[in-house]
């Protein structure tokens, strides 16, 4: 079984935002590795604008997928952000 401090987080489901724009409650987002965030209790998030910010982590809930999830909303969320671009 995995020790659970060492997994890295990919994904969080929104519970709570103060800004609907930008986090829709409920909506799967991905997460992005910065340690200095979490040292402030704060989580990098790829954002309904297709931009990384930095949100509190109380407004997560991080998840675990089983790989071929995973890989699926990576490949998902690449497209977004390339139309995004566009």
């Amino acid at each position: 079984m995995k020790n659970r401090k060492h997994i890295k987080y990919r994904f969080a489901v929104c519970i709570e935002t103060d800004d609907p724009d930008l986090l829709t409650p409920h909506k799967i987002y991905r997460v992005l590795p910065d340690e200095d965030a979490k040292k402030s209790n704060y989580v990098r998030i790829i954002d309904n604008e297709g931009e990384d910010y930095l949100y509190p982590a109380g407004y997560f809930v991080f998840v675990e997928f089983p790989t071929e999830v995973e890989q699926a909303l990576l490949r998902v969320s690449k497209e977004k952000q390339e139309k995004i671009k566009k």
